[in-house]
Parts: structure tokens; C-alpha cells; sequence
């Protein structure tokens, strides 16, 4: 790296007051043009965080043999979806990347070899969220990828290797849904509040009092948990960010959560905030 660059990254990613983290169930792409008390919930939070320096982003949706992080200056705005209206498909959400912070977060993971990516961007689970936090597109973001042939117990052991950023600046968020089974939805009840089958709302209950126990073994090791845990996670990738968010939790730091609700039978949007 050149002496410029090494600089640079020194310079932005020094050390400041620990910054929380938190998973943000994303729910549809809609709620990125949508008006309604998910997104007013977003825009609430927001304003309850220290400004980061930076974002890292682990999103449900780029899954990756390997692990990589977005090392490009200016992302592109992926609509990794279809079926939906001509104006979400014009959404932009030109936030810059940061080959600084790619570089920093390569240096911090030491259990795998992480590749410097040029090709990804940032996809839906980022951007739909994030255009509520930050508007403006004006917080520097790179994501982190999934590596999906790993168990649960990899993730969350790798995540705990991000808690350094905490300390410089940087704002961690895992962008998923705890309870998500696009198979099962509800079609007919996607508009009456609240409405979640009863292992959906099983499920929902216990991942939370797992949560506010601090018993994250349980939640690594979901597939143990029972037939609503496997309802509501039939395949990992919208969960797993989840654990990126709770293995970086630190003995004083403070659990809360809000947008906790389900939607159409078997999905919740419930968030996370740790710190």
C-alpha cells in the first residue's frame, strides 16, 4: 500500500468513542419508497446515533464462496429484485465506498482471507435501509459478504473480529430479517398490522429473549431451537447477519429494539440496536 493511502487510512479510522451496532430487518424493497412506521422507525434511530465516519454493511443479500469486502470509491446501486414498480428500479443511492475502510476491515479479520471486491456494489439489503439513516448519501459504506459455506458458528466468530472498528468510527450493521419465509407469506393479510402466524410469533418471542439474555449460544446454534425456529429461518442468509450484529455486543452495552412487528404471517421486521 502507498505511503499515501497508509496515511490516509490512519488519519480517517484513528480512534473515537465506541460506536453502537445494529441489525435492521429490511424487510420488502418497498420500504425504500414507502411511507410507513418501519421507515419512520429507521429515521427515529438515526437520529439516535454518534455520526459514523463509516458504515460496514453485512447484508442478506450477497452471499459469496469466500469472504469480501466492496473496495471500490463508488459503489453502484444494485436492484437485485424484480416484479416491483418502475420507481424503486429508479432509485439511486450514491453513497461513497471507501478503499480505506475495505483495507482496514481486510487488515482486522485474521481467521480467512478476505478479497477486496470491484464488482459488487451495494445491493437492496443496504441501500433500503440506509437511504432512511442517511439521506444525503454523504457516510462513506463498503459491505461485507456471506460466505454461505460456512455454519453459523463461523460467522459469528468472524464478526467478533470487527469489534476494533467500534472504536474508530465505524457504525456495523447486519441488514436481514429475523423471521423470513418467503414461501409461507401471507398474500391476503399483507395490510392488517401485526398479523404473524403462531410460530412466527414463537419464534419472534424467543430470539428476543434470547437476545436480552445474552444467550447467543442458542442463537448460533438455531437449528437446535425447534420446528418455529425452522419455520421462520428455512434457509440462513437472512438470519445470519443477526449474529454479525450480536457477537460484537460488549458486556455495558445496552440491548433495545424497535420495529418489532410481523408482517404478512411469516415475517417480522424487528431491529436491533446494541450500544
Amino acid at each position: 500500500m502507498k505511503t499515501n493511502a497508509l496515511h490516509t487510512l490512519t488519519e480517517n479510522f484513528g480512534p473515537t468513542e465506541k460506536m453502537p451496532v445494529a441489525f435492521l430487518g429490511h424487510g420488502s424493497p418497498m420500504n425504500a419508497i414507502e411511507e410507513n412506521t418501519f421507515v419512520q422507525g429507521f429515521r427515529n434511530i438515526a437520529r439516535t446515533l454518534p455520526r459514523p465516519r463509516a458504515i460496514v454493511c453485512v447484508s442478506a443479500h450477497w452471499e459469496t464462496r469466500g469472504t469480501f469486502v466492496t473496495a471500490m470509491d463508488k459503489p453502484q446501486t444494485i436492484h437485485d429484485f424484480g416484479g416491483f414498480p418502475q420507481a424503486l428500479f429508479d432509485v439511486q443511492y450514491p453513497a461513497p465506498g471507501s478503499p480505506a475502510l475495505a483495507a482496514e476491515t481486510q487488515k482486522t479479520i485474521t481467521q480467512t482471507t478476505v478479497g477486496l471486491d470491484q464488482q459488487w456494489g451495494l445491493d437492496h439489503g443496504a441501500w433500503s435501509v440506509l437511504k432512511h439513516l442517511y439521506p444525503a448519501a454523504d457516510v462513506p459504506v463498503i459491505q461485507l459478504s456471506l460466505d454461505y459455506s460456512k455454519p453459523p458458528e463461523y460467522h459469528y466468530a468472524l464478526a467478533k473480529e470487527l469489534a476494533a472498528l467500534r472504536r474508530k468510527g465505524v457504525l456495523i450493521i447486519g441488514s436481514g430479517n429475523m423471521v423470513h419465509n418467503l414461501r409461507m407469506v401471507a398474500w391476503d393479510k399483507m395490510d392488517v398490522p401485526g398479523y404473524g402466524y403462531d410460530w412466527a410469533q414463537e419464534a419472534n418471542a424467543k430470539m428476543k429473549q434470547f437476545i436480552l439474555d445474552g444467550d447467543h449460544t442458542s442463537l448460533v446454534q438455531f437449528r437446535k431451537q425447534g420446528k418455529a425456529f425452522d419455520l421462520s429461518i428455512p434457509t440462513p442468509e437472512h438470519y445470519l447477519p443477526l449474529l454479525y450484529t450480536l457477537a460484537l455486543q460488549e458486556k455495558d452495552d445496552e440491548v433495545s429494539f424497535f420495529n418489532d412487528a410481523l408482517v404478512a404471517g411469516s415475517l417480522n421486521m424487528t431491529s436491533v440496536r446494541i450500544g
